[in-house]
């Protein structure tokens, strides 16, 4: 105990300078001394030692260690001078305070050996004891076999240990000898590439000399040499510093870039917020201007033809109205979607009427078409292009048929049209029978084509590619027509066809998928006889209208026969043309989308939701001629096509197609049935009318002979 308490002060005490007084270091093994006789004499104490308290000595020892610890440090020596700044104080406190800490720290560990020695010295003890407490030999024999083979167990692990030494010692000795191999093999590699950069080295110099002495040229001289080398090493140094500020220039250019893009996605950002609050500022400035536009007009109605400083005053405000521009009220207004003069598929957006009432109908209706287009841009048209978009193969499924019936956007109708067209016509279509249509009709004339060429100037009068002299689409619809004429003879050409042409040029914008798409529309989605001379299956169609609104819409029925309004005059032109004539492009077109997907059922829907949509303003008027005018122009005043849409195939609902095919097979047969007695009676009209002329003939040669007698 002793020894280990001498070796462990010394360690603790290393840290002072040399000098130092040994007596100090002493006095505390001189106190530890009794702790260390303590165990060979248990129960008793010395009498002549003194019994401090374990506490009282570790006081002492730190009292000791920090006198000692003043008089190691030259801050402390003389006390601290007054002259040092405050942070040379601070210093030498902190510099003390890492001493003391050191010193706990070994102090602690003395403990720990002391405690662990003290825990020995206590088992040899109560061995000791146990021995000596021992009554017989018998007993201490017992203890003594016990210690043995205690002894003899230790002695074993003492020998494990030093077998497991000399196998560590061994496999050190393997591995200095693989260390020392990979050394030698790394020398060798190194040797190696120092060789081989010695030969590069020779070899560039060789080059550089070639380059700077060409074989045909006298050799330089060194100094002209040593020149051309350090202007090229300069060269090359200022390359290197353009390059590192390339560099650094590119790193600035792009974090001024990354700035930039945030600031305009934000920027962004905020323009589409904006683009959005104005669309709907402006569809609610739409929506406020037909409403007064349509007040002057219930004015004007109500004042009739009474001449006034009122009617005069309306007269001015409907004129102003008119002439009226929204962009000419501000040359900086935003436009989101301006009312242009065509729209995309080139119909006039606002139609040209003569009469100034309906002029300033087409007005109103201009109006609400741009605040029905504006408030439903980002509500409905994004979401059904991306729908679109998304939308990989067409095949026939019911998600496709409800996106048909929201309408098909303008960048993907002609792939759809196409698609539809070519699952009507499939088992009609053949390579090149479009071309050899047209070569018939080249190497004679169809007997239709004379009332081919009188319609062309009549289609579409409103839309731009059918009015402009130069346009090339009045020659292509007269080709698709004549080779119509020749592919079907039993119709060859019926007034009408040039219409449904003319709207399948405009989207497909090709001769062939015009020519198949009309093609589709006679033979296979319209009954067989729809386009015949007689058109059997059109009456037949106005019959079954008939039906159908005295059970969707009996109230307007009521209200029309009342009036005696026959409503084929209206609607006949409508089954026949699919709507051509009827409906803005923008609807039109969405009726047609339907339409070549799921057949006629969609026209019978679009008629019923037609008259649906209006029916308020129709039983407002009490006069059958009133109704007449209304009905010549109101499908053009229809300008909600989300509402005219959900009508039809929502509020028209149960609309079946067993339902409609019955009731055309009813109608047919009655329609064929008065067609045979109109014949009937035709034929006897006929007759009468022969018998009468030979009557007449007779009697005047009779009249003839008496005269000739006289």
């Amino acid at each position: 105990m002793h020894n280990i308490r001498g070796n462990k002060q010394t360690q603790a005490t290393g840290h002072e300078p040399p000098g130092e007084d040994s007596p100090q270091s002493g006095e505390p093994q001189r106190e530890e001394q009794p702790l260390a006789s303590d165990p060979t004499t248990p129960g008793r104490e010395p009498e002549d030692s003194p019994k401090p308290g374990p506490k009282s000595s570790l006081t002492i020892s730190f009292v000791q260690k920090a006198k000692r610890q003043n008089n190691t440090f030259p801050f402390f020596s003389e006390g601290i001078t007054w002259n040092r700044t405050a942070q040379e104080k601070v210093a030498a406190l902190e510099q003390q305070v890492l001493m003391l800490t050191k010193e706990l720290k070994s102090q602690k560990e003395l403990v720990k050996i002391l405690h662990k020695a003290l825990e020995a010295a206590q088992q040899e003890k109560r061995a000791s004891s146990a021995y000596l407490a021992a009554a017989e030999d018998k007993d201490r024999l017992e203890l003594v076999r016990h210690k043995v083979r205690q002894i003899a167990e230790l002695g074993r692990r003492v020998e494990a240990l030093e077998q497991e030494r000399e196998s560590l010692a061994h496999t050190a000795s393997l591995r200095e000898q693989e260390v020392q191999e990979l050394q030698q093999h790394v020398q060798l590699l190194m040797d190696k590439n120092h060789a081989k950069q010695q030969v590069i080295c020779k070899l560039s110099e060789k080059v550089t000399q070639d380059f700077t002495h060409p074989p045909d040229q006298s050799p330089l001289p060194p100094d002209a040499a040593d020149r051309d080398f350090l202007s090229q090493q300069e060269k090359i140094e200022h390359l290197k510093d353009d390059m590192e500020a390339y560099r650094t220039q590119n790193r600035f250019l792009n974090s001024e870039i990354h700035q930039v893009t945030k600031i305009w996605r934000k920027v962004a950002e905020k323009e589409k917020a904006l683009l959005t609050k104005c669309a709907y500022l402006q569809a609610r400035n739409c929506q406020v201007e037909s409403k007064y536009l349509a007040g002057l007009r219930r004015l004007q109605e109500a004042l009739g033809d009474e001449t006034s400083e009122c009617s005069e005053l309306l007269r001015q405000l409907v004129q102003e109205a008119l002439q009226w521009e929204a962009g000419e009220a501000s040359s900086d207004s935003i436009e989101l979607s301006p009312i242009s003069k065509y729209d995309e598929y080139g119909f006039l957006t606002v139609p040209d009427y003569e009469v100034e009432d309906l002029k300033l109908l087409a007005k109103i209706q201009a109006l609400e078409v741009r605040s029905h287009h504006l408030l439903g841009l980002e509500a409905v048209d994004r979401p059904l292009r991306e729908r679109w978009a998304a939308l990989g193969e067409l095949v026939p499924s019911a998600e496709l048929k409800q996106l048909l019936r929201a309408g098909v956007p303008r960048e993907h109708r002609p792939r759809v049209w196409r698609w539809l067209v070519h699952l009507r016509v499939q088992h009609l279509h053949t390579p090149g029978c479009y071309q050899e249509l047209l070569s018939r009709g080249r190497a004679r004339e169809h007997p239709a084509a004379r009332q081919i060429e009188l319609d062309l100037n009549r289609t579409f009068p409103n839309n731009k590619h059918f009015t402009c002299p130069t346009s090339s689409f009045p020659d292509k619809l007269r080709r698709v027509l004549l080779a119509f004429s020749w592919q079907n003879p039993t119709i060859g050409y019926c007034q009408g066809l040039n219409r449904l042409a003319a709207i399948a040029l405009l989207v497909l914008e090709e001769e062939e998928s015009a020519f198949w798409c009309l093609v589709a529309i006679v033979e296979t989605i319209m009954p067989t006889d729809y386009y015949s001379n007689t058109l059997t299956a059109s009456q037949v169609d106005q019959r079954v209208l008939q039906d159908l609104l005295s059970e969707k819409l009996p109230r307007l029925m009521a209200h029309l026969g009342q009036h005696h309004v026959d409503l084929s005059l209206i609607t006949f032109n409508w089954f026949l043309v699919v709507f051509a004539d009827s409906l803005i492009s923008n609807i039109l077109l969405r009726v047609w989308d339907a339409f070549l997907y799921e057949g006629t059922k969609v026209v019978f829907r679009y008629a019923l939701a037609v008259f649906k949509y209006n029916e308020k303003e129709i039983l407002r008027l009490h006069n059958g001629l009133e109704i007449y005018q209304y009905l010549r122009f109101f499908t053009k005043t229809i300008s909600n096509s989300r509402k005219l849409m959900n009508i039809a195939f929502n509020d028209m609902n149960p609309f079946r197609m067993k339902q409609l095919q019955q009731l055309r097979m009813v109608h047919r047969e009655r329609l064929e049935a008065e067609l045979r007695e109109l014949e009937q009676l035709k034929a006897e009209y006929m007759e009468r009318r022969t018998s009468q002329r030979r009557a007449m003939s007779d009697g005047c040669a009779s009249e003839d002979e008496v005269e000739g007698e006289a």
